[in-house]
């Protein structure tokens, strides 16, 4: 079994979810409150977001989600990987 390196696959993680937070902010930008409450009711399986869709989110804030979510990815993806090559067995 090959061995997963810790910091490439966490930035693989970091990188993926910040892709996913900036379709985000896209679909928020474009859609506008209602088309993105339609958006992720459907993605949510039917959970209303109608209480939590938030528009007017300022610039700094998203870049700071953004950061915040890149970071969590990071570690989520090392500790996956750490975990994973802890499991091999050396040869």
């Amino acid at each position: 079994m090959n061995r997963i390196n810790v910091k490439k696959f966490g930035f693989a993680m970091g990188l993926t979810a910040a892709i996913l937070y900036a379709g985000c902010m896209i679909v928020l930008a474009t859609a506008g409150q209602e088309g993105s409450i339609k958006f992720f009711n459907s993605l949510l399986h039917g959970l209303d977001t109608t209480s939590i869709i938030r528009v007017d989110v300022p610039i700094w804030e998203a870049l700071i989600g953004i950061v915040q979510t890149f970071i969590i990815a990071w570690l989520t993806g090392a500790l996956i990987a750490a975990f994973y090559n802890t499991q091999i067995k050396s040869r």
